[in-house]
């Protein structure tokens, strides 16, 4: 296989001024795309812990020998959406092969209320959530399918999670994760006869700068407190998952491949898991990090506090899909 797949694509990752995004960026344009990248900050950020901007990524990119062109956007404007797509019409003559939904901007919302029901959470959570992380993207799938369809080919994917299954940090985050994957069935259900493609992505615990950041400072805290043992073991053991999970850059591996499988169209208007693609592709991460398998019985022991049991397991042994399916069914 070409080391270059992707040579002569053109691609918008948005978000991809740090975390998951970036690693998207980064992976793509290694394999040869040309990359655009979207993020509110074109410049690094003065006395940001975790750092991360347009420019950052772009210089990472092209130190790498990849081709990107930064495009500061806030996806929370319409205006600003409607720029970036006519903006990569204009300067690859109506080309787009692959849009990546990736921009999300609840990260801190979310951490700042966990455990918080939502009726004790201000209304305004409900738009911290899902106005970058759904409504952009359904915006964001609009300009692209009009780029893509009359080309007869392309691929769209929406960065969701598990969080769409069963619930997860609070209601807006579920509600938005679930519609993610909605989105993917029914758009690619619409797209199939014109070849273009909409997967719903789940990444499994990805190492991001932000969530380790956020962990650890909520470890720091809890250990000040000898009497929230709970919270601190909890913040402990996600910490361990979240600094041995996925890299930013493994889900990018995972979209580089289905871009390049001639039996893309098959995968359309589906879920696919990064370690599912993992075995599918035989893609390994970095050495000590890997995705998460939410299917493997011993791993699922494991994190409700059954080593013992989860060594009776061999790793092979697996939940069935149509299960995991069934824990997401609301008829009972």
């Amino acid at each position: 296989m070409s080391s270059k797949p992707l040579a002569g694509k053109v691609c918008i990752v948005t978000g991809a001024t740090r975390g998951i995004g970036k690693g998207i960026a980064l992976q793509l344009a290694e394999k040869g795309a040309k990359v655009y990248i979207t993020g509110r900050t074109l410049d690094p950020p003065k006395g940001s812990k975790v750092g991360g901007s347009l420019r950052d990524t772009a210089q990472e990119v092209e130190a790498r020998g990849g081709i990107c062109v930064p495009v500061q956007c806030d996806h929370s404007k319409d205006q600003d959406i409607e720029r970036l797509f006519e903006q990569v019409k204009r300067e690859n003559e109506g080309q787009l092969d692959i849009l990546v939904n990736n921009a999300y901007s609840a990260v801190n919302a979310i951490f700042s209320s966990l455990n918080v029901k939502f009726w004790e959470q201000s209304p305004s959570m409900w738009d911290d959530v899902n106005n970058v992380g759904l409504r952009n993207h359904y915006i964001c799938s609009v300009y692209a399918a009009r780029m893509m369809v009359p080309r007869k080919q392309g691929l769209i994917v929406n960065v969701s999670s598990s969080g769409g299954l069963r619930y997860l940090f609070n209601v807006a985050y579920g509600v938005g994760k679930e519609a993610c994957d909605r989105m993917a069935a029914d758009c690619g259900f619409e797209l199939k006869k014109h070849n273009v493609a909409f997967v719903s992505l789940w990444p499994g615990a990805v190492g991001t700068e932000t969530v380790l950041a956020k962990l650890k400072g909520n470890v720091q805290e809890t250990m000040k407190d000898a009497n929230i043992p709970k919270p601190m073991r909890d913040s402990e053991k996600m910490l361990s998952i979240f600094e041995q999970g996925e890299t930013t850059e493994f889900a990018g591996q995972c979209i580089a491949a289905i871009a390049t499988d001639p039996d893309l169209m098959k995968m359309s208007g589906k879920i696919l898991t990064t370690v599912e693609l993992a075995r599918t592709y035989s893609l390994a991460d970095v050495e000590g990090h890997g995705p998460s398998d939410y299917r493997q019985v011993n791993f699922l022991l494991r994190q409700y506090g059954h080593p013992w049991l989860a060594w009776c397991f061999p790793s092979f042994i697996r939940i069935p899909k149509w299960f995991v399916a069934l824990a997401g069914n609301k008829f009972y």
